[in-house]
């Protein structure tokens, strides 16, 4: 008597969209001393900084920061999924890029607001298969009223193959326009001590065994926010201004601490410029400011 293998039917995908309108609140205070540390992480004089100061662009990004207890942490050292955001089955999340629009900036010592809202969500299929991103709307709030609005993207997709190539866009060093060119060296201590500020627990940015054996990188990945601050730390630096008033940047391609990298950029008008980061010849973020 013969049988015949039956294979089980596949699971149903999460259906995405449900997770569309979800909002949560987060409060928080502006520390100085939690500002002074990320003066300190990015090579700045932490003495320059006293309450009152405005607080420089994107550096909202440690606070409003999650409170998951232990017990809620998943094996890749993010919360277990199917809380504020969808459980989306894919195990890699990274943050695939942003938009800011700066009303006025926050203060050191005040009390703040952020509302949370998922505006979308999306699967795609890309090189490295299938993709899921989901976009969150913040609204971050001083006590003088509205501080800034944020979209982020999230994108998860599968763990990335062994010795595949990161990504990113190639670069054609006869058309370089940059205007000002800053070397980083992404040690452990500078992705430590950004992801303890930011209570950032993924283990990709701290952990190297996990990141190299468990999901295939070539060495610690450098966070995606911390790329993008440093990018605009380098322009404010090389080009002194008086507010920023929007900043949108994009991930093509991870960075790791295997090797530095550098941070350029150039004036596109007298109001605006554009960001870039690059490392051994490819592009892995770009990003666009807009200021006054």
């Amino acid at each position: 008597m013969s049988s015949t293998n039956v294979s089980p039917p596949d699971t149903p995908k999460l259906d995405l969209a449900q997770w569309v309108g979800r909002e949560e609140v987060c409060a928080d205070r502006i520390d100085l001393r939690i500002a002074r540390a990320l003066a300190a992480t990015l090579d700045l004089d932490p003495g320059t900084i006293a309450e009152g100061d405005e607080l420089p662009p994107l550096w909202h990004w440690v606070y409003f920061t999650p409170e998951v207890r232990r017990s809620a942490i998943g094996l890749d050292g993010h919360a277990t999924r199917g809380g504020f955001l969808p459980p989306v089955e894919l195990p890699s999340r990274m943050w695939a890029g942003g938009r800011l629009v700066f009303s006025q900036p926050l203060r050191v010592g005040e009390a703040a607001a952020c509302r949370s809202r998922i505006v979308r969500c999306e699967r795609k299929h890309g090189r490295s298969g299938e993709l899921a991103f989901v976009t969150v709307e913040q609204t971050i709030s001083g006590e003088r009223g509205l501080a800034l609005v944020e979209e982020h993207d999230i994108v998860y997709r599968e763990p990335a193959r062994p010795g595949a190539p990161p990504g990113g866009e190639q670069i054609d060093e006869d058309a370089d326009e940059a205007e000002f060119r800053l070397r980083v060296r992404p040690d452990p201590v500078l992705l430590f001590r950004y992801s303890a500020l930011t209570f950032n627990p993924h283990r990709i940015h701290y952990d190297h065994p996990y990141a190299t054996r468990q999901e295939g990188y070539p060495g610690l990945v450098v966070h995606g926010p911390l790329i993008a601050t440093l990018l605009l730390e380098a322009f404010r630096a090389a080009h002194p201004v008086e507010q920023v008033r929007r900043y949108a940047y994009r991930a093509l391609g991870p960075l790791f601490d295997t090797a530095d990298f550098d941070l350029c950029g150039c004036l596109s008008s007298p109001e605006t410029a554009t960001l870039w980061a690059e490392c051994d010849g490819r592009v892995a973020m770009r990003a666009e400011v807009a200021f006054e």
